[in-house]
């Protein structure tokens, strides 16, 4: 009788695939862009600080997985499933008419994905930051870019977090399809690190992991990166709003409600006001001619023009049909960024806010025409 042992192959039924770092980064990424994207798509401006954080600290991933591409074991290198448009090509038409080989690392589709989801996280987190730094005046760059660059920026911010999402989709999709096409759990094969290897499989030439030089070269990389990062911050961006309220701008102002930046509005927005102050939003708030004279030149020099902020680029008073100026809180920006406050209409009733208009309430920068999303706490019952 033949023995059983003879007729088992040479390699082990499992052998390893994914090291230890391969797979903390996968997850710690899933998790990172979990946290970005609920905190981005789903939960308002005062997540801010874990949609930052978060992003920053899936680029510093992207960093070290990029380093561990060149310097890592056998199926963490690029050069294991890094293939050119013509084997990607090719292996998509074995796979469209089933002459397709198994590949016990990534093959040359997933390694395509694995480069798209990289560029496209990696564009995420730099758009982002010219975005904070463009238009919140905040970051390594606030100094350096902005506002209308800073704005553009926002925008494809928000088209490559778009495209983020169908990538994952598909690479989800992907995992799925393979699963059940070869019968194996490629997500459990993410955390245990094993695959399971027949002879037909597609095996990577076997290199050794260079451990040393990539602690080294990841040291290196995050620590200048983030030593120049934060010296950048340190800068004092140019172009921000008036930093002292005029004493008498502020004591006039103040008796009936906050003392709004002169940043908020242009000039003419400005000129209006003051020019119309027997029907201030239905109160008469007349002054004597060379008060009024002082509030409106200090209000117009130092007014939207002056400065580089968001709020100053964003608010643009609408004149009545009676000649008198509308309401910040009636402007297009206030209302799309308040939306979801609005649906709830007792909100703006409680105790601590009581008016739309007393911005100062929920944002504690907002006397310094700043309205930084960092800086919004809205008041409980």
């Amino acid at each position: 009788m033949q023995n059983p042992s003879s007729t088992q192959p040479d390699t082990p039924a499992l052998i390893p695939v994914w090291d230890r770092f391969v797979r903390l980064f996968h997850w710690g990424l899933v998790a990172t862009i979990l946290i970005a994207g609920t905190t981005g798509f789903i939960l308002d401006a005062s997540w801010i600080n874990f949609h930052v954080w978060s992003g920053a600290t899936a680029a510093a991933l992207l960093i070290t997985r990029i380093i561990w591409g060149f310097s890592g074991g056998t199926y963490a290198r690029f050069s294991s499933f890094v293939m050119g448009p013509r084997a990607i090509l090719s292996y998509f038409n074995a796979l469209r008419n089933g002459t397709d080989k198994r590949h016990i690392g990534h093959n040359p589709l997933g390694g395509a994905m694995v480069l798209a989801l990289i560029a496209t996280i990696l564009g995420i987190t730099a758009t982002g930051t010219f975005l904070l730094g463009g238009v919140l005046k905040t970051g390594p760059l606030a100094a350096l870019v902005p506002y209308a660059v800073g704005d553009i920026f926002g925008e494809l911010h928000e088209v490559l977090a778009i495209l983020l999402l169908v990538l994952i989709t598909a690479h989800v999709g992907g995992v799925v399809f393979e699963s059940r096409r070869h019968k194996e759990n490629l997500a459990q094969a993410m955390i245990t690190g094993e695959k399971r290897r027949s002879a037909e499989d597609v095996i990577a030439p076997k290199r050794n992991a260079q451990t040393v030089l990539a602690v080294v070269a990841a040291a290196l990389t995050l620590g200048s990166g983030g030593l120049v990062l934060a010296m950048l911050t340190r800068t004092i961006p140019a172009n921000m709003p008036v930093a002292q309220i005029n004493p008498l701008v502020a004591e006039e102002c103040s008796d009936c409600h906050m003392a709004y930046h002169p940043s908020l509005l242009p000039a003419k927005d400005w000129e209006l006001i003051v020019n119309t102050l027997e029907d201030h939003f239905g109160e008469d708030a007349s002054l004597d001619e060379e008060t009024t004279t002082e509030i409106r030149d200090w209000l117009m020099a130092n007014a939207a023009e002056t400065a580089d902020t968001r709020p100053a680029h964003v608010f643009k008073l609408a004149p009545k049909a009676n000649g008198l100026p509308g309401s910040i809180t009636d402007t297009p920006f206030w209302q799309e960024r308040h939306e979801e406050l609005l649906e709830d209409k007792t909100i703006f009733e409680r105790k601590g806010i009581r008016s739309k208009s007393n911005c100062v309430a929920c944002h504690k920068d907002a006397e310094a025409g700043l309205f930084s999303p960092f800086q919004i706490n809205i008041p409980k019952e």
